[in-house]
């Protein structure tokens, strides 16, 4: 600071001396650009807040089209959500621009800015600072670790796009459905291809689709609102009055608050649309559309032809919605406000959309969907149950409660049809796959490293069939293997390493700080969807994959902050 001898600067009429007091004017080792202070950011021009709203937009007509549009499994349906999907990409190509063109640079979640604001000044001791110094060091290594995953996840999603793009071009045959021929093409034999390139260019918007989706959807989430800028210049002006204090614990983030409470309530109307059309007895979809296959009601399940289907997008929804549920009871119980209890605030809503979410895939009489929901109810009991051991015993009481209301609920309804199908689990060839398992896993071994082209597996396995009386599948009933067979083991490796990236996002630092239950419980529904899918194709089904991707979008949106 400098003091000042003299009345006015425009009429000095003694000598005037200027002081420095050096102590405070020297540099510290821990300063940072003046980014993050009050009014050092330009104002957000009014075409990025447009791509903001319509991004949003765009993100919940998606979440809600995609399951009643009857699953998403037809040729218009898919075609309606690439199309929402490429418009999410140029909207992300747009902000982007925007960014460049007007030098403008959003605050954003785990940014740093919210750690410079608020991080301790010490006072001013060596052994403080020298703390403080490892910290923030540590910090810096954690963000620079999770920048060095987005960098190799964005670099694998080029490169899968780019191996199912070259398969397409690159095709070897196109399968003739009216003649059941293989028309042959050139191509070149070291590169990837595909044995019907019309279904690999179907795969390939699609997928291309879904990864601009996820990109679209982390960059919006990781982005604030108004309201949380204008909270966060508050607080370093009071952190800077004060000269000191910790960090105080951020609110859960707006955005991501509205994308959860949209999956939420979604996912608890088509829960009890099912049930509710399981009880009618029609076999008609919404009570709509009698489906080509599967015209039995007790093989349907709401929008869903297939009732597996539904159970597993399901799964995938209930322990994020109690995750989510905890998650604002934490925050509310912080903040000293009345919702902190087990039946206050609007986060009570979302128990009975958990009950409903996770008593419907047994409802549904889905084998493998009443297996996967039992194991997610008894790993999500005892994930809240070791959370609150050192909490109120009314709320345990009330967490066992809460599930057990959803397994009588699921046994009253669907007990008494589900009970026969499981004693005949083993008995019945898993349903007639055995069969497919085996032509499934010739087809692996024929096709190890370049696979046949994604998206070809139902026109290349009607040749490994034992007859023409066969049965033509149209899925290996293995994603997993499904998967290898078409993307070959190199491909196979590149998405794996893709999804590994995406899941342990987490542990870095930088992004939305996030509880490890809430992490936990979405890990263990994307756990649940990859067990499934073992012994089905939950990722053939485009609003399952969809989902998939926007809780895995999420998930790399988190870090564990100081929630260590």
């Amino acid at each position: 600071m400098f003091l000042v001898h003299g009345s006015v600067f425009s009429g000095l009429s003694r000598k005037t001396t200027f002081a420095f007091n050096a102590p405070y004017m020297e540099t510290s080792a821990y300063a940072r650009p003046s980014a993050f202070l009050p009014g050092s950011r330009p104002r957000t021009p009014p075409a990025y807040r447009v791509c903001d709203g319509m991004t949003e937009a765009v993100l919940d007509f998606m979440i809600v089209f995609a399951p009643w549009a009857f699953g998403a499994t037809e040729r218009w349906s898919i075609w309606t959500l690439n199309i929402a999907a490429y418009a999410l990409g140029g909207l992300l190509f747009a902000k982007w621009l925007i960014r460049w063109r007007a030098g403008y640079r959003p605050m954003r979640w785990g940014d740093g800015g919210a750690k410079e604001r608020s991080r301790p000044t010490g006072d001013g001791s060596g052994e403080t600072q020298s703390a403080e110094h490892g910290a923030w060091s540590g910090g810096e290594r954690e963000r620079t670790a999770s920048k060095g995953v987005t960098v190799s996840l964005a670099a694998l999603t080029v490169l899968v796009l780019a191996w199912c793009l070259t398969s397409a071009l690159n095709a070897r045959s196109t399968f003739i459905y009216r003649e059941m021929a293989f028309v042959p093409r050139d191509c070149v034999a070291w590169l990837p291809h595909s044995y019907d390139s019309r279904a690999t260019w179907q795969a390939f918007w699609m997928y291309l689709g879904l990864a601009l989706t996820f990109w679209a959807a982390r960059d919006w989430l990781l982005g604030q609102t108004a309201r949380e800028r204008r909270e966060a210049r508050g607080e370093a002006r009071e952190q800077s009055a004060e000269g000191a204090g910790g960090v105080r614990p951020s609110a859960f983030p707006m955005r991501l608050q509205r994308l959860l409470w949209v999956l939420c309530m979604n996912g608890a109307l088509l829960a009890l649309e099912g049930i509710l059309q399981r009880l009618s007895g029609t076999n008609k979809l919404l009570w709509l559309v009698q489906p080509v296959i599967n015209q039995s009601g007790e093989l349907q399940f709401g929008p869903y032809a297939y009732r597996s289907n539904a159970a597993q997008y399901l799964n995938l929804l209930w322990p994020v919605c109690l995750g989510f549920w905890w998650t604002l009871r934490r925050a509310t119980r912080g903040s000293g406000r009345a919702g902190g209890r087990v039946g206050g605030g609007p986060q009570v809503l979302l128990l009975p959309c958990a009950v409903l979410m996770a008593a419907a895939p047994i409802i549904s009489v889905s084998r493998g969907g009443a297996i996967v929901a039992w194991a997610e109810i008894l790993a999500a009991l005892a994930l809240l149950m070791f959370v609150q051991r050192k909490g109120h015993w009314l709320v345990r009481l009330g967490i066992i409660l809460l599930f057990a209301a959803s397994l009588a609920l699921a046994g009253h309804l669907g007990w008494e049809k589900l009970q026969p199908r499981l004693k005949t689990l083993f008995s019945d060839d898993l349903g007639g796959r055995v069969e497919i398992y085996r032509n499934a896993q010739q087809m692996a071994r024929d096709f190890p490293w370049l696979g046949t082209g994604p998206g070809t597996f139902p026109w290349i396995y009607h040749l490994y069939r034992a007859s023409a009386q066969s049965e033509w599948a149209a899925y290996a009933h293995n994603d997993w293997l499904e998967t290898r067979i078409t993307f070959g083991g190199i491909g196979f490796a590149m998405i794996l390493a893709a999804l590994a990236s995406a899941l342990l996002r987490w542990f870095g630092g930088g992004g939305i700080e996030a509880h490890w239950l809430f992490v936990s419980m979405i890990w263990l529904a994307l756990a649940g969807c990859l067990l499934h899918a073992r012994f089905d194709f939950p990722f053939q089904i485009y609003s399952t994959l969809a989902l998939f991707l926007h809780l895995s979008a999420i998930v790399f949106c988190l870090s564990r902050g100081d929630n260590r």
